[in-house]
């Protein structure tokens, strides 16, 4: 008994030094199921719920003040830099430490438009997404870390991958309403053939028209009006997904991606 009240005193002792100032980790406060555990300096750990609960008020909550993982998840929760354990800060994606610049390992939680700071919906309210995407490039690039560990070159890679597939995703319409689909659950089959007559008859006219185009001109003209139809379409996506019809959504993707296809034959001739 002894021995067991020493070893709660001296936790209290660290606690207390880890907890100063308080604002630092409120963030890190959250209401979870007993029992409660506390890891403190990588070798503590106090597993008995009754014991601190009596010794702390805010007793229904985990404290973490190492975690050898990092990001700030897409749930909420905060980690620490594997690297220097400087906790992730309390708004944004913690794709690299801002005290140490160690990159961090991705957390999958973290969908991309969260990687940029972005609301989740198929319009961008952000006209800055290439600029963040070089911002996170700077950061994030294999080429800045040559020099570092194994393990934060792995991370690098991984990471500067996912933005670059996040970027890519984004700044399409085809591909941010599919990606919005997969986050809603629903999956679309992208080669799967569109048994529209109306649709496949339009495509075969453009594309006999694309290739009876004698100058750039026609070309442009031809373009101008595909994207006006693929826009159309686009539009038609948002009202279907915002109403959470996926039938119509998924039907709208479909002709986007037709029209889509048209765009790049016109852009590969002009």
């Amino acid at each position: 008994m002894s021995s067991r009240r020493k070893l709660y005193t001296r936790a209290i002792e660290i606690l207390r030094r880890q907890l100063r100032p308080l604002p630092r980790i409120l963030h890190e406060l959250r209401p979870t199921p007993p029992p409660c555990r506390v890891s403190l300096l990588r070798s503590l750990l106090i597993d008995d719920s009754q014991c601190f609960h009596r010794l702390f008020p805010f007793s229904r909550c985990t404290v973490r003040l190492w975690s050898p993982y990092s990001t700030w998840s897409g749930n909420g929760v905060a980690c620490a830099c594997w690297n220097c354990s400087e906790l992730s800060p309390a708004v944004g994606p913690f794709l690299s430490c801002g005290s140490c610049g160690a990159v961090q390992p991705v957390d999958l939680s973290v969908d991309y438009f969260q990687i940029f700071g972005l609301e989740q919906g198929f319009d961008l309210k952000d006209d800055n997404l290439e600029g963040k995407y070089k911002e996170w490039q700077k950061k994030l690039h294999p080429d800045l870390v040559h020099s570092k560990s194994e393990k934060e070159k792995t991370y690098a890679a991984e990471q500067s991958a996912r933005v670059i597939d996040a970027y890519r995703t984004l700044i399409k319409p085809l591909s941010r309403a599919l990606y919005l689909l997969q986050l809603a659950g629903i999956f679309v089959d992208e080669e799967k053939t569109v048994m529209d007559p109306e649709l496949l008859s339009e495509m075969m006219d453009v594309r006999e028209a694309v290739e009876e185009a004698s100058d750039p001109k026609a070309l442009m003209e031809i373009q101008h009006q595909i994207q006006r139809k693929h826009k159309d379409w686009s539009n038609s996506f948002r009202e279907a997904f915002n109403k959470r019809d996926f039938d119509c959504a998924i039907s709208a993707t479909q002709k986007m991606r037709y029209y889509e296809r048209a765009i790049e034959e016109i852009v590969k001739k002009l």
